[in-house]
């Protein structure tokens, strides 16, 4: 059944008058659909939707939004086009207005047939034609715009502006069209594969790069830049959306943008470069009509820069054309010179004999044959050769030369030089003559110059023979010289051979004179070339004083220097701050015990390598020993930074390592301090970065840890405890105490276990737990350990009579010196004290950190009588079968096993007890349970046949004072 919207609701004039109503005031095709579909509710229960565009079949809107699907778009489209091609079968959908072009309304209704209101239509379409009328407005107005924008840049390509101020001038034209504070235009060179910036302006990043600088291709390979020139299309929108449009990865360079607009400028198919805009403010401001604006405002700039480029081309024609005419009018003067050159020839000759008398040095005699010389012919390529007293060497004492530079000595050969002298004439050569001599065996090929054309000789006569030659030659022409030439340089070659002879016995005594000086000289030389030695020296071993000699890293002094630099930046302007991050190879002791130190070597390096990508110039990658590096951060304000950057270093170091034929896996632990104004030097941030190093390996490794106050203050209280410690060592504050162990059947002493205790100025008396842990870390336990042996056997000494025995905790430290046992057997001898009534308590992971050493000291202490003891048996990481291989004289069971029985009996604890009990009565072992805190546990252990005892339940440590 027909729906008829509009005409099934009653009163129907009254709906009718607001559906008018609402329709005059709606002012948007949006606005008409939603009075009608308010009015009209049976189109809403149809499932109907109005859809709409002045751009048909693009841009279209749907009303209500949500009806919007493609398949429904398809059919409207459909819908018009039948309709313009006279199919009007009145099905849906229908098409409401269609003015033929690009104005269009479509009601789209699959509930049922459709009855358009004719009032609805008619708005529809007087708001279509006012909207459609308005974007052909705003359409034309910026195609006007830019008509005057495309005239401006025509008329600045013909113009005499420079090209800057032409540049300056298109980005403001730009400007006008879109956002373009930050604007570049870089063109692309094919050849070199490079980047010529010929404008940029970056408000972010002003000194990026420089005016007319040219920049390869790979020094940005992956940013946005090279993705313009090597997939030839534009690229917009922000970070995340660029990355969607690039064809590979992208890598941003410079700083980062929030929206991005390049457009490649491109020139029958081929990137001839690239127009960028970009924007910082974090809004997007950058549309699809404005891109394709850009695109083809880029053609124009590309066509006023190669105007402006051609206009330059063409003027440096004009010059190269004017230095063409500038040569041919030389010629001309040339050929006049030669008709005046008969003048100047009497002249010349008359000086040339007056400069053989002149006092004068050798090379101002020869410029001045030369100046002679080339005032009668072209001698802007000449030379002097003289032959040696024992006429085996060829030396030439002054050359004026275009091309050649090598005038030094050689050996008498056949060179055109030496033809002149054995034929004692002179000679023009042509380049035709010399391939004719080369081939009758006259000249050797490899002395003579392959670009001259012609060459001229005479040779240089005295009155014992021919003792040289002078010559020019011709690298343009090879009709440059005449014969007449020739016979011109004949007689200047009298002149100057004459004028040598007599030189040459003046210059003997002027030798003599000044041979001592040169003595001097070479002395003075010599010193300057051991100086010049010894620096270079000093160079070198500053350069290995300030780095790493495996890694080529700056090392611990270098890293200092610039730290203190920092430092120095910070103190005059707080925007100077800089951060540190600490580095440690998580668990390298493993790769050198296992691989060795080669293999620990090529680690380090490649740690090195890696470290380095990970940071920018001007920041510093140390090496401070070992395992450890150091990253010194410049310019960085917030901890934010730092942390981004040992990210970074994490990352560099996940990437396995080939490593003498293994596959390695490294992490590190980083610590992080940043220095604030009032960083006081650079051992603090040092040392603040080297606790939190410390937190970072505590907590696990592989991970940073960024120093806080907190961890300041924790370093300062262990530093304040070593400190205390050193005192406490100094003023003899250790003190023993003493617990008895006892036979539980009767509860008598057999022997007392020998406790420290610090006897604390102001906290009064410590437990080990308080202190031990930092007097190990910072190696002060050695020592403590010794005074307490010492105060123990002495205080002790009246303890131990009556059978009863005393037992003293070891260090594992201690095991590591091979003199332990001697050093122990002295003090007691020192002492007096009885060896058979002492007996030292070690734990299990002394006895296996090294087994065999700690086997052969035991036996040797057996052997003097002192007996050991295993402490706190069941908590370390050996197994019952390592007990039997050492000599022990007793174990003491853990009160994590004692504790249990506070209340009655324990199933676990009662059979872990048993099975110690069992192996002690098998080895022949003492038994001591310790921790033995009530009375139950106490009854619990008798029954259970544990002859000994020893804990709160029997007695506190006390001074020996108080048990004697």
């Amino acid at each position: 059944m027909a729906v008829k919207f509009g005409r099934t609701l009653a009163p129907v004039a009254e709906r009718e008058t607001v559906l008018a109503a609402a329709l005059l005031r709606a002012r948007t095709p949006e606005a008409i659909a939603s009075a009608w579909f308010a009015q009209a509710t049976a189109l809403g229960d149809a499932g109907a939707c109005v859809l709409w565009s002045t751009r048909w079949p693009r841009d279209i809107r749907v009303h209500p939004e949500g009806a919007r699907a493609p398949q429904v778009i398809a059919a409207a489209v459909d819908a018009v086009s039948r309709s313009r091609a006279g199919l009007n079968d009145d099905t849906n959908p229908r098409v409401l207005f269609d003015d033929g072009e690009s104005a269009v309304a479509v009601l789209h209704c699959p509930g049922g047939k459709v009855e358009p209101d004719p009032t609805v239509c008619a708005r529809l379409s007087e708001v279509l034609d006012m909207q459609r009328m308005q974007e052909s407005v705003a359409r034309l107005e910026q195609a006007e715009k830019l008509q005057r924008s495309l005239y401006a840049i025509a008329d600045m390509a013909g113009s005499d502006l420079d090209m800057p101020d032409m540049l300056r001038g298109l980005h403001r034209i730009v400007s006008d069209l879109m956002y373009a504070e930050n604007f570049y235009i870089a063109l692309y060179n094919r050849e070199r594969d490079a980047l010529l910036f010929k404008y940029f302006a970056d408000a972010a990043d002003p000194d990026q790069v420089g005016q007319d600088e040219e920049m390869p291709l790979s020094r940005i390979e992956r940013g946005l830049t090279w993705y313009l020139i090597r997939d030839k299309k534009p690229l917009m929108g922000g970070p995340d959306d660029l990355l969607l449009q690039v064809s590979g990865p992208l890598r941003l360079h410079g700083a980062d943008s929030s929206d991005w607009l390049g457009v490649p400028m491109l020139r029958d198919g081929e990137v001839q470069g690239a127009v960028v805009v970009q924007n910082y403010s974090g809004d997007r401001c950058y549309t699809t009509a404005e891109m394709s604006l850009l695109a083809f405002v880029a053609e124009h700039i590309l066509t006023a820069i190669e105007r402006k480029r051609g206009r330059a081309e063409l003027e440096q024609h004009v010059v190269e054309r004017t230095q063409q005419l500038q040569v041919a009018n030389r010629e001309l003067r040339r050929e006049v010179n030669e008709r005046e050159r008969g003048e100047r020839l009497q002249a010349a000759l008359y000086r040339i004999a007056a400069l053989a008398s002149l006092d004068e040095t050798s090379d101002a005699f020869y410029r001045h044959v030369h100046a002679i010389v080339g005032e009668l012919i072209d001698a802007r390529n000449f030379y002097i050769a003289l032959v040696s007293e024992d006429g085996n060497t060829l030396t030439f004492p002054y050359a004026a030369d275009e091309y050649d530079r090598d005038w030094s000595a050689r050996s008498y050969g056949r060179g055109l030089s030496e033809y002149v002298l054995a034929t004692g004439r002179p000679q023009l050569v042509t380049r035709d003559q010399t391939s004719a001599m080369l081939a009758a065996g006259h000249l050797d090929g490899s002395m003579l110059g392959e670009r001259s054309l012609v060459w001229l000789g005479a040779p240089l006569l005295s009155a014992t023979g021919a003792i040289g030659v002078v010559a020019v030659q011709s690298y343009e022409r090879d009709d440059v010289y005449t014969e007449r030439d020739a016979e011109l340089l004949t007689f200047v070659s009298y002149q100057i051979g004459s004028s040598l002879q007599r030189r040459r016995a003046a210059e003997l005594l002027r030798q003599a004179n000044a041979e001592l000086e040169h003595r001097v000289e070479a002395r003075t030389l010599e010193l300057r070339e051991q100086i010049a030695v010894r620096e270079q020296i000093e160079a070198q071993l500053q350069h290995q004083v300030m780095h790493d000699a495996l890694t080529s890293l700056p090392n611990r002094v270098y890293l200092r220097d610039r730290i203190e630099r920092s430092i120095a930046g910070l103190r005059r302007d707080g925007a100077w701050g800089f951060g540190l991050l600490y580095i440690d190879v998580d668990r390298f002791k493993v790769v050198n015990d296992s691989l060795g130190h080669s293999a620990g070597d090529a680690v380090l390096k490649q740690v090195a390598e890696r470290l380095a990508t990970c940071v920018r110039e001007p920041d510093v990658v140390a090496r401070m020993a070992g395992d450890e590096f150091v990253l010194l951060l410049e310019h960085v304000q917030q901890p934010e930074t730092a942390c981004k950057v040992a990210q970074r270093v994490v990352r560099a170091l996940q990437p396995p390592l080939q490593v003498a034929g293994r596959e390695l896996q490294l992490s590190c632990s980083i610590g992080i301090a940043i220095a604030m104004p009032g960083c006081e030097s650079a051992d603090r941030i040092l040392h603040d970065a080297d606790v939190a190093l410390y937190r970072a390996k505590s907590a696990g490794r592989n991970r940073f840890v960024l120093f806080d106050d907190a961890m300041h203050q924790t370093a300062m209280g262990v530093l304040d405890l070593e400190q205390a410690l050193r005192d406490a060592l100094l003023r003899d504050e250790f003190v023993p105490w003493f617990q008895p162990i006892l036979r539980l059947e009767d509860e008598a002493v057999v022997g007392y276990e020998a406790l420290l205790r610090w006897n604390h100025p102001t906290r009064g008396v410590l437990a080990p737990g308080e202190f031990l842990r930092v007097a190990e870390d910072s190696g002060l336990i050695g020592a403590i350990d010794w005074r307490m042996f010492r105060l123990a056997l002495e205080a002790g000494r009246d303890l131990v009579a009556g059978g009863r025995y005393l037992t003293l905790n070891v260090s594992p430290r201690l095991f590591q010196h091979n003199d332990f046992d001697r050093r122990l057997l002295d003090l007691v001898e020192e002492i007096g004290f009885a060896p058979h009534a002492l007996r030292l308590e070690v734990t299990e992971g002394t006895l296996l950190g090294d087994p065999e050493t700690v086997v052969a000291t035991l036996h040797r202490l057996r052997d003097a009588g002192i007996e050991a003891a295993l402490d706190d048996f069941g908590t370390g990481y050996s197994s019952l079968g390592h007990v039997h291989r050492f000599p022990l004289k007793m174990i003491k069971i853990d009160q994590s096993f004692v504790a249990p029985f506070a209340n009655g009996e324990a199933p676990r604890s009662s059979a872990v007890i048993e099975a110690i009990l069992a192996l002690g009565s098998a080895l022949g072992v003492e038994i001591i349970a310790e921790g033995i805190e009530t009375e139950a546990q106490g009854a619990v252990l008798r029954a259970m046949g544990c002859v000994y005892g020893q804990g709160y339940r029997y007695a506190r440590p006390q001074p020996a004072d108080h048990w004697l």
